[in-house]
């Protein structure tokens, strides 16, 4: 027999109290609209009454898209997945949120598409939050000067057009003369530095993107380094976000108080996949068929790179954007638009390339905007006159090819010019710590190097380098150099002491 138990009043109103005071009253409702066109990676959708730019967009597949142009009575909506199986009259959502990506130290060591999903083969990524790919740029009172060194390992580069962090410098050439080995070089250096570093790919072939990242492995470097790559055969739209994907994720560093090293290899061919999709929109054309709004693609992504302030935990973010220029064009639309952003640029040339004189760098045209804020002392005292003596070396070796009977100062100064074009020369993977740096330097500007051929230098270099870690004293020169940063006159007599010492046993 069953038993009934009856409620009092009081307890009934308990139970619906309790109720009423969890109940969540919110009707879910998403805006939904129907595609019209699709093809080449664009659609057309109706219905998205209230979509804003940028938002990310789902379609019935599953894919997702990125609301570009807001028409009156449709959206344009660029793909960021595969367009197979979208077609006239499949639905369309919005999400209300923008592009963004996984951001965090789980990033760290990986290879990812523009999206940032793995593409490795190594599992996914535990990531520590979600950014959006496009966010403002710290403002001027946020920020500090660039007075902090990032050193490249390249001779040429420290010694003449210094990078600090937080700088934006321009890597600027034609196609096979060196770029993408500079800013390889450079990720290399940050070994052992607190530097985190990302590499941009965009619209490079998948080999070579596979061959930079066993590079970077082979160098250690994958352990401080992230790879986002949006290759070749990739769309359109993936290429146009690659760059902002890699910047927001060095920005989650930088905001923590982290340093970051960001490479966009190249923008040339991010404004071509810009300039794509724009015509594809039916966005009107400008100078070269770009759109009008070029200039602000990369001036809003360049700008995100900064030296924050000490209030906001001191980090920073340096860029190495790449350019590729058309037989040395520097003047061309989008070499000017970037060279007018960056504070610097290193202009790589063909013929120096093809002379042997690898990096290729013409000192003439390169010029870092931050100079000697960006150096160590010791570098600043020693480089002080290079750059002087290299340019007029530059200036009379133009003179001297004209002329069969030169005085002796010319004779000299040439001399002198040959000798520091061939210690300026470096091959490709082996970054030169900055205190050896100074020290060949110190050698080539204060005429140690006078009675060596031209040919010896090399071996010089080599044995010298080797020579300053075996020798005692040597080891004790240059590691005050490094602790202090600086060249001090006792430290001074100490590597003049050393140089004479081997200069000696060179020459024995």
């Amino acid at each position: 027999m069953k038993r009934i138990v009856e409620l009092k009043p009081e307890q009934i109103s308990r139970i619906i109290r309790s109720q009423i005071k969890y109940y969540h009253n919110a009707i879910e409702q998403t805006e939904t609209g129907f595609v019209t066109m699709v093809g080449d990676g664009i659609a057309r959708a109706a219905g998205l009454e209230h979509v804003m730019a940028g938002e990310l967009v789902q379609f019935e597949n599953g894919a997702y898209g990125m609301a570009q142009n807001l028409e009156e009575n449709s959206v344009s909506i660029v793909l960021l997945g595969e367009e197979n199986s979208i077609a006239e009259g499949s639905t369309v959502r919005r999400t209300g949120r923008v592009v963004s990506v996984p951001v965090g130290e789980g990033m760290i060591g990986r290879v990812v598409n523009a999206l940032g999903q793995p593409i490795d083969g190594k599992g996914p990524i535990d990531a520590a939050e979600y950014r959006p790919i496009e966010a403002p740029a710290a403002g001027i009172v946020d920020r500090q000067p660039v007075k902090q060194p990032l050193q490249t390992g390249i001779k040429a580069i420290d010694s003449m057009i210094p990078i600090g962090r937080g700088q934006r410098e321009l890597i600027i050439g034609d196609r096979q003369t060196g770029k993408t080995t500079i800013a390889v070089d450079t990720i290399l250096n940050q070994k052992g530095q607190d530097v985190i570093c990302i590499y941009v790919a965009i619209g490079q072939k998948r080999s070579t993107v596979a061959s930079l990242v066993e590079t970077l492995e082979q160098g250690g470097a994958m352990a401080y380094t992230t790879v986002v790559c949006a290759t070749a055969s990739e769309l359109a739209p993936l290429q146009y976000v690659a760059p902002y994907a890699g910047c927001a994720m060095g920005e989650y560093f930088m905001y923590k108080g982290k340093h970051v090293l960001i490479v966009y290899d190249d923008l040339s061919k991010h404004a071509v996949a810009y300039r794509a999709l724009s015509l594809l929109i039916r966005r009107p054309p400008g100078r070269e068929a770009y759109p009008g709004d070029v200039f602000y693609l990369h001036s809003r992504l360049l700008e995100r790179a900064a030296k924050l302030s000490d209030e906001l935990g001191g980090g920073s973010m340096t860029a190495l954007p790449i350019i590729e220029t058309q037989a040395g064009d520097v003047a061309a639309y989008i070499p000017t638009n970037v060279i007018s952003i960056t504070d610097g640029q290193i202009f790589l040339e063909t013929e120096l390339f093809h002379a042997g004189i690898r990096p290729a760098v013409n000192p003439g045209i390169s010029v870092s905007r931050v100079g000697g804020n960006a150096q160590i002392k010791a570098m600043k005292k020693v480089s002080g006159t290079l750059k002087l003596v290299y340019s007029q070396y530059r200036e009379l070796q133009g003179f001297a090819q004209f002329g069969s009977d030169l005085d002796a100062d010319t004779k000299a100064r040439l001399a002198q010019g040959e000798r520091i074009v061939e210690v300026l020369k470096q091959g490709s993977g082996c970054p030169v710590p900055v205190e050896k740096q100074v020290a060949i330097l110190y050698a080539t500007v204060q005429g140690y190097l006078q009675d060596i051929p031209v040919v010896a230098l090399a071996r010089y270099e080599e044995e010298l380098y080797r020579y300053l870690d075996e020798n005692t004293d040597a080891v004790g020169v240059m590691e005050a150099i490094r602790v202090s940063g600086d060249l001090k006159p006792e430290n001074e007599e100490g590597l003049k002491a050393v140089l004479s010492a081997f200069g000696e046993k060179f020459r024995g």
